[in-house]
Parts: structure tokens; C-alpha cells; sequence
């Protein structure tokens, strides 16, 4: 017998709730193709990348800021944040999640959904 326990399928409903903040958030500002990846047993530096583009510097910076927002009610806060000033690529890590905001051809260049191509994935 092993301790193993079953892997839990990865569900909207079952993501974290600051999870579902950072994506209504980052919806609320428009952020376009909204992905999920579950990096649980894949990554150990995180279980999830929330990956997102916005259409200009201004509007990246807006859904970054409004992420930031609605989980500081929350009373969580990032760990880090980096990129701000270009607003190309913001990076946003809480732990046990990390919000990417690109611009749309950073996030055709680095491509991270191909790049974790094994995580699960859900779209919004």
C-alpha cells in the first residue's frame, strides 16, 4: 500500500480563493486570455501561474494594480512584484501563485503555456 493520495483534478470551482480574486480582478480590467496552468507536482516553487495580456503599458499596469487591490482587502499581499516600470511583463508572486501580466508579444515570445505544456490547464 502507498500513502499516495489520488490527484485532484483541477476545476474552477476547486481553485483557491485568492486564486478566483486574482482572476475576476484581472477580468475586470479586461485582461485577455486568461489562463490557469496547475503546477502542483510539476513546480515546487508554486502551484499556480495565472497568465494574462493586456492591449497597451497602461492597461497591463491597470489590471496589475487592480490584482493588488482586491487581494489586499483580502489582507494577502505579493511576496514580490517585478516589471512595473515597463509594464512588458509584470510579475506579481504570492507563494502559492504567480500572476503574469504581458503585453501581447512578450507573451507570444516567452510563451510560458507551451513551456508548462504538461500543467492543466483552464481558460477564461
Amino acid at each position: 500500500m502507498t500513502d499516495e493520495k489520488p490527484k485532484k483534478r483541477m476545476t474552477k470551482r476547486s481553485l483557491p480563493s485568492d486564486v478566483k480574486t486574482s482572476i475576476k480582478a484581472s477580468l475586470a480590467k479586461k485582461g485577455e486570455e486568461l489562463v490557469v496552468l496547475d503546477l502542483r507536482g510539476i513546480a515546487s516553487f508554486t502551484d499556480f501561474f495565472i497568465i494574462t495580456h493586456g492591449n497597451s503599458s497602461r492597461q497591463n499596469k491597470a489590471i496589475y494594480e487592480n490584482i493588488e487591490m482586491e487581494l489586499k482587502k483580502e489582507n494577502i499581499k505579493p511576496l514580490s512584484i517585478e516589471g512595473r516600470e515597463r509594464a512588458d511583463w509584470i510579475l506579481m508572486d504570492f507563494g502559492s501563485f504567480i500572476v503574469h501580466v504581458f503585453s501581447r508579444e512578450a507573451r507570444e515570445y516567452y510563451s510560458l503555456e507551451k513551456l508548462w505544456g504538461d500543467a492543466p490547464k483552464h481558460a477564461y
